[in-house]
């Protein structure tokens, strides 16, 4: 017998290593930690943005709110306002903060978009400036990771503000349309202005949140939910929170004279899709993308405009060669071979950045 045979003999005759634990590691520190989201939601006013919000989450953002009246709301100028909430379910922790934007639409000005871009990216900054700092362990994600756009029920598709809002916000956030206040139409006419939304939106070139491709290892039942929240996309939804009795059943909903309509049934509208997209199954996408992609462009962009500054000052600084180095102009040099090493530390960062973003393309 030889050595080697030996050696084999006396290993342990086993094939389970103990990986496959990872993810219950993952799952207990990622619930110990916690989870931040944040949301924003824009469209006129009137369309139920608020109600909306409380009735996908179970809670009640607005209390203290105060409505305004016609004139107050013509004279208002787009406000960004943040409300945070602390919510658990069984044993997981959800930091939510909802962004809204009280104001927009209500005047004639299709640039009232730029308060809502600026905080997106004050968010950027703040984030690159905290991960750019000495203590990076606690870092506060306030990044937006997903807005909720309200599409008017009545007229015929998307208004020019629609078009230049979400075309502004394209390249900072995930951008999902929504049809609001679906109750005011019919089945067929949802139909219809969800085909002439997708429509314009092709038109226009306006880039909106897109779902991942299902991996084909996925179970039937993944793979059809899947296939029904793109089919349904703009979501024609319903807010309520008002809890009614229909057919021996209480339910949240809205009672007309000629019916009621319930929130969470799938044939009045696509609440429940919204819900099952935006909570259940697609939270983390939103994260991944804004982290991934949005910030990183961000980020690249805001190095490509450091590097540019200290190519600019290194011009300026230069000493003239001719002249003998004086000890100001000594020091000067060595001010410049300090910048010198920075810009090319930056372009390094700068260089593995962008070959990072091209395979992730790929």
């Amino acid at each position: 017998m030889t050595a080697d045979s030996r050696y084999k003999s006396r290993a342990p005759q086993t094939e389970y290593v103990g990986f496959a634990t990872l993810p219950n590691q993952l799952h207990r520190k990622s619930v110990k930690k916690g989870f931040d989201f944040t949301l924003l939601v824009a469209g006129e006013s009137g369309l139920g943005k608020s109600t909306l919000v409380n009735s996908l989450f179970l809670t009640d953002l607005h209390k203290d709110r105060k409505l305004l009246n016609a004139e107050e709301r013509i004279s208002q100028t787009v406000e960004i306002t943040k409300h945070t909430v602390d919510i658990e379910e069984k044993g997981v922790k959800l930091k939510l903060t909802i962004v809204d934007t009280p104001g927009f639409g209500d005047a004639v000005n299709n640039t009232a978009w730029r308060p809502i871009t600026d905080y997106i990216d004050q968010q950027f900054e703040q984030y690159f400036r905290d991960e750019s700092g000495l203590n990076r362990k606690n870092i506060q994600d306030n990044r937006v990771h997903c807005c909720l756009y309200f599409i008017p029920p009545f007229g015929h598709g998307l208004h020019p503000v629609d078009i230049e809002f979400m075309k502004a916000l394209q390249d900072k956030v995930n951008v999902v349309p929504l049809i609001a206040k679906a109750d005011c139409l019919t089945p067929f006419e949802i139909k219809k202005l969800k085909e002439r939304v997708r429509e314009e939106i092709d038109k226009y070139g306006i880039k909106i949140y897109q779902f991942p491709h299902c991996d084909s290892d996925e179970d039937e039942e993944f793979k059809q939910q899947d296939k029904e929240l793109k089919e349904s996309m703009p979501f024609a939804v319903i807010g309520s929170n008002t809890v009614v009795e229909a057919r021996g059943h209480r339910v949240r909903g809205r009672v007309y004279p000629w019916g009621i309509v319930e929130v969470e049934n799938p044939s009045h509208c696509d609440f429940v899709k919204l819900r099952t997209m935006l909570i259940r199954t697609h939270m983390h996408d939103l994260k991944d993308i804004t982290s991934d992609c949005h910030y990183e462009n961000y980020r690249a962009q805001c190095i490509q405009n450091m590097t540019s500054k200290m190519n600019a000052d290194k011009r300026v600084e230069s000493p003239n060669p001719i002249l003998p180095l004086s000890t100001p102009d000594i020091e000067a040099e060595k001010l410049i071979k300090t910048k010198d090493e920075e810009l090319r530390r930056m372009q390094q960062m700068l260089q593995k950045m962008q070959q990072q973003m091209h395979e992730q393309e790929l």
